[in-house]
């Protein structure tokens, strides 16, 4: 990963890059503590973190294989005050001359300071997508972790999806998910879980709260679980009872939008395309409106990478590529529904990582 890093680095007529980012961090070091940056060079890498991590960089760079002279982290520097981790890093820039900085990552005033007192005699280079676009492609290493959490939140929804004709709140539902996947051995949620009933379920990001779950209602739940630092991403809705002829034509329309983009989701497609076939769906049925967001995104290291499946999207799917594809329509007065699955990409189309069963009533 360090070795592609810097070639791309190079393709950009840099003398090195400045890694700011720590999903970029672990992602090329295989490093997880909360401070740390790498100045990625031709010849090596400088890794600088602080006393409180001096023990666990050392064993994970080692146990990950990025530790070494031989193309990986040469340098692993420990410092004591951002006084000093900018000395250092000043003292191993002496002689390059472009610098490229992670531009979502480096804040302006971060930025100002990198030119005024870190590389006083460098020109710096805002960077986009270096890293990121490595990332994209994921690892049988990485898919098996993103698999692992999405079983995890499988299983967790299964047990919270059994308590809703018990007329919890919301907020009691979200705890349970958010428990079970703790239990399951997730290290955390991957996001604050969403769970919307009724009338709340025509909300797209609704915060779960002290509404009860009552008979008839359609329940959007949107959670998903972290595994060695990788997520998951779901969404099901399902309705307390037997839904009516209403509910279940808006359930039926949002699935047949998620199986179209399916359909399409290959490596090579255009991401635009995916929403393309889901949006077509909605539209159809005269909901156009009602779908507010984009059809998808990717996912990995973060809840939401590169590359984003929407309208608007430049991007185009890669062989390896994990994305969710998520259609949904929010209606006020009648709720909503939301599907999503996280799924693999490859030249044949897409495997489902998330396996819950797509069933409305409860």
């Amino acid at each position: 990963r360090l070795s592609r890093a810097r070639d791309a680095v190079a393709e950009l007529s840099l003398d090195a890059l400045l890694v700011t980012k720590l999903d970029h961090v672990r992602y090329l070091t295989g490093f997880t503590g909360s401070a740390a940056l790498l100045l990625l060079r031709p010849t090596g890498t400088l890794f600088v973190t602080d006393g409180r991590y001096r023990d666990q960089a050392a064993d994970e760079l080692a146990r990950a294989g990025t530790s070494g002279s031989d193309g990986g982290v040469d340098d692993l520097a420990v410092v004591t005050s951002r006084d000093e981790e900018q000395q250092l890093v000043s003292a191993a820039s002496g002689g390059l001359v472009r610098i490229g900085l992670e531009a979502a990552d480096v804040s302006w005033a971060r930025q100002r300071d990198l030119a005024e007192r870190w590389f006083p005699d460098c020109e710096l280079v805002p960077t986009e997508g270096l890293v990121e676009a490595q990332r994209e492609v994921k690892e049988p290493g990485e898919v098996a972790r993103i698999e692992a959490a999405a079983a995890i939140a499988d299983a967790a929804l299964a047990a919270a999806v059994a308590h809703l004709h018990e007329e919890p709140t919301e907020a009691e539902v979200a705890l349970e998910l958010e428990a079970a996947m703790r239990r399951l051995g997730a290290e955390r949620a991957a996001f604050e879980t969403i769970v919307a009933s009724g009338p709340n379920a025509a909300l797209p990001h609704a915060h779960p709260g002290l509404r009860r779950v009552r008979e008839g209602d359609l329940v959007v739940l949107d959670f998903g679980a972290v595994c060695e630092g990788y997520h998951s991403d779901m969404t099901r809705t399902v309705c307390v009872g037997q839904p009516t002829a209403d509910q279940q034509r808006l359930y039926d329309v949002v699935g047949a939008a998620h199986d179209a983009a399916r359909a399409v989701a290959r490596a090579g497609a255009e991401a635009s395309s995916v929403d393309g076939a889901a949006r077509a769906v909605i539209e159809e049925a005269g909901w156009g409106a009602a779908f507010s967001h984009g059809t998808g995104h990717g996912v990995g290291l973060e809840i939401h990478e590169a590359p984003y499946v929407g309208r608007t999207s430049t991007a185009t799917i890669r062989p390896g590529s994990v994305i969710t594809i998520e259609p949904g329509v929010y209606l006020p007065g009648l709720g909503g529904v939301r599907t999503e699955d996280t799924l693999l990409v490859d030249a044949g189309g897409c495997r489902a990582l998330t396996r819950s069963p797509k069933n409305l009533a409860s």
